[in-house]
């Protein structure tokens, strides 16, 4: 009878601190998806460099090696004024060299920028580099959305991480509760101990080995737990998640693993350090 209520403490325990750590899990899936959607929406900014009428072709060469060699650069495209047409009569169903008598697009580059170039500050440096070039004549960008991504994406990372911190707070209170109250039913033993004459440290090592395994099988637990949830969200649900690959999934095993092993290891240290400084009498009152 007593070998089976220990076992139901450890099982309940373990399933405890599975689920805050599948919480926790959870607010690093969705920091990461919602980091990796700022990504995508940074690296789709699209600056477009328009080169002069007169431009020759070694102007277009002299640029398209610069733009090659630039490190800004995620991808570029080098659309002629003849394409420019095309395209053009393609989207609109209109020729405007029919009525101009000559073609009055121009050569132009579409430069996709990286993630950390994508914001409003190094797009205007950009544009004073490029517009200073004499065979450029302008440089298109949407200002107002590049000033609405840093605005908004910037707000959103910071909600999020902030509801983390909260939700991390709560997980930390929960999983010292629940091994507090285990290790309340052995307060009798670890008085004994002391009066014994162990040492502090002696006294401590059993609780925190056992918790320590607690936190090793509830991380192992939870990892599985968010697989299946990433899994069912991709597949049947249909939500954006970031993608999977290495540095993702031993990003949220370690964070998942260190938070076990770092809370159940403090809230040991903390719930055996309390009763070994408690008075005999006062065992009895709580």
């Amino acid at each position: 009878m007593k070998h089976r209520k220990i076992l139901n403490m450890y099982f309940t325990t373990t399933i405890s601190v599975s689920l805050v750590l599948f919480l926790i899990g959870l607010e690093c899936i969705v920091l990461l998806s919602a980091r990796d959607l700022v990504r995508q929406v940074r690296e789709n900014v699209v600056l477009t460099v328009l080169m002069h009428n007169d431009a020759t072709q070694e102007d277009v060469t002299r640029l398209k090696n610069m733009v090659d060699l630039a490190p800004f650069v995620l991808e570029s495209r080098y659309i002629s004024k003849e394409e420019a047409l095309q395209e053009h009569i393609e989207n609109l169903g209109e020729d405007p060299q029919k009525f101009l008598g000559y073609n009055p697009l121009t050569d132009a580059f579409e430069i996709r920028l990286k993630e950390t170039y994508a914001q409003i500050d190094s797009i205007s440096q950009l544009d004073e580099r490029f517009s200073s070039l004499p065979y450029v004549s302008k440089v298109i960008y949407q200002t107002d959305v590049v000033s609405a991504l840093d605005k908004n994406l910037n707000k959103v990372l910071l909600a999020l991480l902030v509801v983390a911190i909260v939700l991390l707070v709560i997980a930390l209170v929960l999983i010292s509760n629940t091994i507090q109250l285990q290790i309340y039913s052995k307060r009798f033993i670890i008085n004994t101990m002391r009066l014994v004459g162990a040492t502090p440290w002696v006294i401590k090592w059993p609780f925190v080995r056992r918790n320590i395994w607690i936190g090793v099988e509830a991380a192992v637990i939870a990892c599985g737990m968010l697989a299946l949830t990433y899994y069912y969200c991709c597949t049947r649900l249909g939500v954006y998640l970031f993608p999977l690959n290495k540095i993702t999934i031993g990003t949220i095993i370690c964070v998942v693993l260190v938070s076990g092993l770092m809370i159940t290891v403090l809230a040991s240290l903390t719930a055996t350090g309390r009763y070994i400084r408690m008075k005999t009498n006062k065992l009895y009152e709580i």
